[in-house]
């Protein structure tokens, strides 16, 4: 009988349970476990790794550019982040209310690395979520303009609970890339999604960067509304005090941190 059952196993895909059957097989007939204690062993393996297949797929699908976590940034080497406060938007009660989340600060003070752990961390809890580099994001952006697949391209962008735009700074913008990124982060505030920007750029400075006043002031309005911001200062942390080039932690692999995925629920935990 086991052979027949192992075919269907495998018939099914179902490759948490394929993985230990033998074992618990073999273990129940050595103890006489019940049926349904065996059941539900097998099961409780399938979901396992179900589970951890899709973290896999998420942590894939968010184009993650480093491997930072939470875990290894310098908060002693950065004394203008409140590591508390940090921590506490690592609960992504943020994410769970639509709220938006600005960084500001000069070149190499941990704001891609705290956004990078931020939108980690959803993923591990079960979220979907992308980073962009902003100057990619508005060339996408721009590009469907071509060929008219626009509404396409934000209505994906708008299934996602999370987006970072990394290094809003001052970039070289066309008027149409400028009215398809304000499309976007009106469609994200109409429907409550959370939006993390990083920038070196103060926001008195948007106007300059952007050129249009009334869409700017209509595009802060949105930002800050349901916003937390975080201001960082002080000298780049690329560099080590003693001048020597820094090293980033690199991050456990999804396999590792399913463990850490079961810790918190999530309503959007599909794949």
């Amino acid at each position: 009988m086991r052979e027949p059952l192992k075919a269907l196993i495998a018939q099914m895909r179902w490759s948490g349970m394929e993985r230990v059957l033998d074992e618990e097989l073999d273990l129940a007939e050595r103890q006489g476990t019940p049926v349904p204690e065996v059941l539900f062993r097998l099961l409780r393996a399938e979901e396992a790794a179900r589970r951890e297949k899709s973290l896999a797929y998420r942590l894939a699908q968010a184009h993650l550019p480093w491997p930072w976590t939470l875990q290894s940034f310098p908060f002693a080497r950065q004394p203008s982040v409140n590591k508390a406060q940090v921590l506490t938007l690592a609960g992504l009660d943020f994410l769970r209310r639509g709220e938006n989340l600005l960084l500001i600060g000069p070149p190499g003070t941990g704001k891609s690395g705290i956004a990078i752990g931020l939108l980690r961390e959803a993923c591990l809890n079960g979220y979907r979520a992308r980073f962009y580099n902003a100057q990619a994001l508005l060339d996408e952006l721009y590009a469907s303009l071509a060929d008219r697949s626009t509404i396409g391209l934000l209505n994906q962008l708008c299934r996602l609970p999370l987006i970072v735009i990394d290094e809003l700074g001052y970039l070289n913008l066309k008027p149409e890339q400028v009215n398809a990124f304000f499309r976007l982060m009106d469609q994200r505030y109409s429907l409550r999604l959370s939006t993390i920007v990083t920038t070196n750029v103060d926001l008195p400075d948007w106007y300059e960067l952007f050129q249009k006043k009334p869409l700017v002031d209509a595009l802060l309005d949105r930002l800050q509304h349901r916003c937390t911001l975080l201001r960082l200062s002080g000298a780049s942390l690329r560099s080590e005090p003693d001048g020597s080039q820094a090293t980033q932690t690199t991050a456990p692999t999804a396999a590792s941190t399913r463990a850490t995925s079961r810790r918190k629920t999530s309503p959007d935990d599909s794949a």
